[in-house]
């Protein structure tokens, strides 16, 4: 392995892409009974990311109607004409997180490889759940935009509770995190008002209701995209937990 990356690395050097400069940063990671070493080379050799919430052809118009109205809100022009950070931040969405397994056993290459987000699992654009999340600190609040896809049905042309809960705990959890650090749901209190029709556009509403030590406690609305229709409403806590929690199934 090391002798693949020094070749690798030499091949650079005599494209131009690295310098002599260029520090290459030993990693060590374990696995169940082993120990690997492995070395850290320059972000241009691992294609970014992709950001799930960005528009895709699969957006409808109340969708891309939704995403430009908090998206313009990001950024602001100053009367100088100086262009600022405004109240709402667009957060980006991956497909994929964690890397360790509770009790803290590395997950093997193959299924770290594979592992993805219940909510970002489906390669299809538009068949589950297209979301984007925009958070306002200063109002401690949180705003997702949902558009509901057919693989989500429950009652005939309607969208499953289940699914519904899914993206409550999602837009939430995340709420509760950026508020508090890592956090655990420990509870969810949801009312189902109002079915939500398939293919529709809604918005959840995150609020932070109070903290308490480790405590966090949210409330969510799920309501269409005007306001006029109540679909659910929500109240959930939230408990801090510490990395070594997580790692020791808590």
């Amino acid at each position: 392995m090391a002798w693949s990356v020094g070749r690798i690395c030499k091949g650079f050097l005599r494209l131009g892409l690295l310098s002599k400069q260029t520090q290459l940063i030993p990693v060590t990671s374990v696995s169940v009974g082993t120990v690997r070493t492995a070395v850290t080379l320059p972000s241009f050799l691992f294609p970014k990311p992709r950001d799930f919430s960005l528009p895709n052809s699969s957006w409808g118009l109340e969708m891309m109607r939704m995403y430009e109205h908090y998206n313009r809100q990001c950024e602001v022009e100053t009367e100088g004409g100086q262009k600022q950070e405004g109240p709402w931040q667009k957060l980006p969405s991956y497909n994929r997180l964690l890397k360790y397994a509770t009790g803290g056993v590395y997950l093997s290459e193959m299924i770290q490889s594979k592992a993805r987000l219940f909510t970002r699992n489906i390669r299809n654009p538009g068949a589950a759940f297209e979301y984007v999340l925009f958070v306002n600190s200063e109002e401690q609040k949180c705003v997702c935009v949902l558009q509901a896809g057919h693989l989500l049905e429950g009652p005939p042309g309607h969208v499953h509770g289940g699914a519904i809960a899914t993206m409550i705990d999602t837009v939430t959890g995340t709420h509760a995190t950026i508020l508090s650090g890592p956090v655990m749901t420990a509870n969810l209190n949801i009312n189902y008002r109002r079915p939500i029709p398939l293919g529709s556009t809604v918005l959840l509403e995150s609020s932070l209701e109070k903290k308490e030590g480790r405590k966090t406690f949210i409330t969510c609305r799920v309501t269409s995209t005007d306001g006029s229709k109540l679909h659910t409403e929500t109240s959930a806590l939230f408990l801090s937990i510490s990395a070594s929690h997580l790692l020791s199934g808590l």
